[in-house]
């Protein structure tokens, strides 16, 4: 596994925040995986995204399956290969082998209201769509939401490949691998565990969520993400903001291009990193060197770079947020 712009501090150096992190990821997930090593720059957005992650994924009593197909499916959605084939490999853990290898593979499940369940998690990448909502309760939901962000942060911040050369993408190897987790997989976890690690600052948790330790950290994760947009301008942060609205979840088909034309607008200083922004909320994997390059010229250290692709992430999965209605849940 490789990062694409920086290479993370080691986990054994990890202090503070970041080490307790690390503590309860090694404890109760797979280990500081390169997803959340390439957020330790900017350990508040860790812990947040872990946080929202266990208490959606992980904890309370809703079907682990379910859970782990619709992180599978919103992944597939959003053309992030590398979360796709980490939780079809859970899957195969959870002893769904046949149900893993038909999202595998781009197919539906045969069982009617998982079929359905998929149908709606792929529906959320355009949620302007037919006025989309969730019939699901908070830890469906915030799975959802969860893998909306973490989507966007894997694929501008690590190469696509889990394993060298592809290997994860081989069912026998995903079988296998399936197998290696299945008791870390299948162990229970109580829900607000990781509610410690936040700094859950003053914004109320959404209405979606009810009274649910899932609505604490996706507010946590909301407010820390969001503080990414401080290192632009308002005319910046507001193409951001009403590009999200407006396209609602496109994939542009020259993205660099697409990019380009949205910033002409803007102030000179800002305008690579409202283009990183947008690719972050669009197409994340088409984050360039150059673009990189660039905006180190400014902002050269690697929590800045984080913090502004966590910005168009969060940006772009609180578009998804707002399609919500508590009358649904």
């Amino acid at each position: 596994m490789t990062y694409r712009f920086f290479t993370p501090a080691k986990a054994s150096a990890a202090t503070g925040l970041t080490a307790e992190v690390y503590r309860q990821l090694s404890d109760e997930f797979l280990g500081p995986l390169p997803t959340f090593q390439a957020l330790s720059a900017v350990p508040e957005v860790l812990a947040a995204t872990w946080a929202l992650m266990r208490e959606a994924l992980l904890a309370g009593d809703t079907s682990r399956v379910d859970r782990e197909l619709v992180a599978s499916a919103v992944s597939r959605a959003n053309r992030c290969r590398f979360c796709l084939d980490a939780h079809v490999m859970l899957l195969h853990a959870l002893g769904e082998h046949a149900l893993a290898e038909a999202i595998a593979r781009g197919g539906t499940p045969p069982e009617p209201t998982r079929a359905e369940l998929v149908r709606w998690a792929e529906a959320s990448r355009s949620p302007g769509t037919a006025g989309w909502t969730s019939p699901y309760g908070p830890e469906i939901t915030g799975t959802l939401l969860a893998f909306h962000f973490i989507n966007r942060i894997v694929s501008a911040l690590l190469d696509p490949d889990l394993l060298p050369g592809g290997l994860q993408r081989s069912p026998l190897v995903r079988s296998v691998g399936g197998r290696l987790y299945s008791r870390t997989a299948r162990e229970s976890k109580e829900p607000g565990g990781s509610l410690a690690l936040l700094d859950v600052g003053t914004t109320a948790p959404p209405a979606w969520a009810g009274d649910s330790a899932v609505g604490v950290a996706y507010a946590a994760l909301r407010d820390a993400a969001t503080r990414g947009g401080d290192l632009l301008g308002d005319v910046a942060r507001q193409t951001v903001a009403a590009t999200v609205r407006w396209e609602d979840g496109l994939f542009p088909a020259r993205p660099g291009d697409w990019a380009v034309d949205l910033v002409r607008d803007v102030p000179g200083a800002d305008r690579v990193g409202t283009r990183i922004a947008l690719l972050a909320a669009f197409a994340p994997s088409a984050i360039s060197v150059g673009d990189v390059g660039l905006w180190r010229l400014s902002h050269p250290a690697d929590a800045d770079l984080v913090r502004l692709v966590a910005y168009g992430a969060i940006t772009a999965t609180d578009h998804v947020a707002r399609s919500l209605s508590s009358a649904h849940l």
